[in-house]
């Protein structure tokens, strides 16, 4: 007779307690269940497991080294919960992932903000990348994932869509075009632009669209990184273009973002080596960043 996991309970609760109104405290459970349980056990091997001595159950001479082996087996159950319950809170274990700016300045910590709060105790390390640094990344074995703005060909990174986004103008309050409800680019034209390098993925959406539109694309201050494009604009320095998850988190009295009426949406992607499974950890980190980055867009369009 094979033992289960619970007939192996009812037994360690009994030899613990010496009564079965003891192991059935222990266990939380009736008393009959556990009479039940030990009746069938025993009548299923045809040895008598205890024997009742001044009031106790005490084990049998022949059952004594079932009791000996039980509590190794308790033990090791008792070791793999631990583990578990390691595993559960991340203790001990580490994701590493990186990110390019755009997605790195609000999306990517308020993900980890949820993924803490699930492994208090999972160390994460994160890292901001230029997208031309995301495929050494990835097959150095330096992380696990990267969330990117744009997808790459290479035969062993996949790119998984991510969430769709959209580029908004940003302008300092005080800006004649602050108050605007949308902006087009030949309005933006006749601004200061701050910012989006033409060969940056979003660049080349405006480029083109300044092209269609046989307007001149120039950048009067150019600067890489959305949280100091945006510093710049609220000096009222100039203009700027940007992605919607940049400024996912500004406030509205801090500056003024205005919808572009032409067609900006941009495809994100998550990506990691074809040739390993993701952990738990970085699966969980996928899945929550893509919800955070969905809602910023609805969040976005019903502030706009």
């Amino acid at each position: 007779m094979a033992l289960t996991l619970r007939q192996i309970e009812v037994l360690r609760a009994v030899m613990v307690a010496g009564t079965i109104a003891g192991a059935a405290r222990l266990m939380n459970v009736a008393q009959p269940g556990v009479s039940r349980t030990i009746k069938h056990i025993e009548s299923s091997i045809g040895i008598k497991l205890f024997v009742k001595k001044a009031g106790r159950y005490v084990p049998t001479t022949e059952a004594r080294d079932v009791f000996l082996q039980l509590e190794d087996v308790h033990r090791k159950i008792d070791q793999l919960q631990y583990s578990i319950t390691h595993l559960e809170r991340g203790r001990g274990m580490e994701l590493s992932l990186g990110s390019v700016p755009s997605i790195a300045n609000v999306m990517v910590p308020q993900t980890m903000e949820r993924i803490l709060r699930d492994y208090p105790e999972l160390k994460i390390n994160f890292e901001i990348l230029k997208i031309e640094e995301a495929i050494d990344y990835l097959l150095l074995g330096r992380g696990e994932v990267v969330a990117m703005s744009y997808r790459l060909e290479h035969p062993s990174i996949i790119f998984q869509p991510l969430a769709r986004g959209r580029l908004v103008c940003i302008a300092a309050l005080d800006h004649p075009i602050a108050q605007k409800q949308s902006i087009s680019a030949r309005d933006i034209s006749r601004y200061p632009l701050i910012g989006i390098d033409p060969n940056d993925p979003y660049g080349a959406i405006m480029v083109s669209i300044f092209a269609r539109e046989k307007l001149d694309y120039s950048i009067a201050i150019k600067a890489r990184f959305g949280t100091t494009v945006c510093t710049l604009v609220k000096r009222n320095l100039g203009i700027a273009v940007v992605d919607a998850f940049t400024v996912a988190d500004t406030p509205k009295d801090s500056l003024a973002i205005i919808p572009i009426e032409e067609e900006t949406t941009f495809q994100t992607y998550i990506a990691y080596r074809a040739d390993t499974a993701l952990s738990s950890y970085a699966e969980r980190f996928v899945k929550v960043l893509k919800k955070e980055m969905e809602q910023a867009m609805i969040n976005g369009s019903s502030k706009t």
